[in-house]
């Protein structure tokens, strides 16, 4: 009987040992992510806001919205912008600023940008520069200049894509040449995820081959028709769980739609989406 309480006694112990070698045993609980804070492109709004600056920023505010991304001033001033933008709460990280300002006025879109309190400045498109892949060579080397200089004062440079960058020129996608290009250091990408599937890209492939470079998405949903009409967030045919859980360094989400019928009620209708939505 001795020998066998003592085998017992010893089975125990090592047991013991064992598992506290191991640490502390926890479920495997898997938890879900929501997003935090919630933005929206002023743009959806552009043309209450060049009515009712205040007016047009308190109705997001009260909508739930802690983030906007400016597009254009829309006959307002930059002080006035500002203090209505403090005044409801809001923050502004990113700004869209036309790739013509950004290389031919970058000390002064700088100085807005450091009064308005934005992290980015990104560029929405690409005009005069767009002739061909060479074209978008020149574009990144500008956005590349532009970036080292914007980066000595706290501010990163950033390009928004559309569709057409994601069709081939002579077998190339020029949204490739761009992201290529561009010194990961010196220019963040802000993938607008409609234009981004309109275009035949793919979001989860762009983020898995060039990881670290999406700072900003714009949250804007299709729906299953032939002409990928744009729709409300959640209405639509896109896989946001999979898109948010598919980044980490993603750090600002901005809900947008182009044209919506009521903007104010669409905002709404994506913000009530989004803030539940679990990934």
């Amino acid at each position: 009987m001795e020998q066998i309480d003592r085998r017992s006694f010893l089975a125990v112990v090592s047991g013991s040992l064992a598992t506290l070698a191991m640490g502390p045993r926890t479920p495997l609980v898997r938890t879900n992510r929501r997003l935090d804070r919630i933005g929206v492109q002023l743009y959806t709004i552009r043309d209450a806001l060049t009515r009712d600056l205040d007016g047009s920023l308190a109705k997001v505010a009260q909508i739930g919205y802690l983030e906007v991304e400016l597009a254009g001033y829309r006959s307002h001033s930059v002080a006035d912008f500002k203090a209505s933008l403090d005044r409801h709460g809001l923050a502004a990280p990113s700004t869209h600023i036309a790739m013509e300002r950004i290389r031919d006025e970058l000390p002064a879109v700088l100085d807005e940008a450091h009064t308005l309190g934005h992290q980015y400045v990104v560029c929405p498109n690409i005009a005069n520069e767009k002739s061909g892949l060479d074209g978008y060579r020149k574009a990144a080397d500008i956005l590349n200049n532009a970036g080292a200089i914007a980066k000595k004062s706290g501010i990163s440079i950033g390009y928004h894509n559309h569709g057409t960058e994601l069709k081939p020129i002579d077998g190339q996608r020029p949204y490739d040449v761009l992201l290529e290009r561009t010194d990961p250091s010196l220019v963040t990408m802000e993938m607008d995820v409609f234009w981004m599937v309109d275009g035949g890209g793919d979001p989860l492939a762009y983020f898995k081959k060039y990881p670290g470079r999406f700072r900003m998405l714009h949250v804007k949903d299709m729906d299953g028709s032939p002409q990928k009409k744009m729709v409300d967030v959640g209405s639509g045919v896109i896989n946001w769980k999979e898109i948010f859980a598919a980044d980490p360094v993603v750090e600002h989400y901005f809900v947008e739609h182009d044209n919506a019928p009521d903007p104010f009620a669409s905002i709404a209708a994506s913000y009530a989406y989004l803030q539940k939505l679990e990934f």
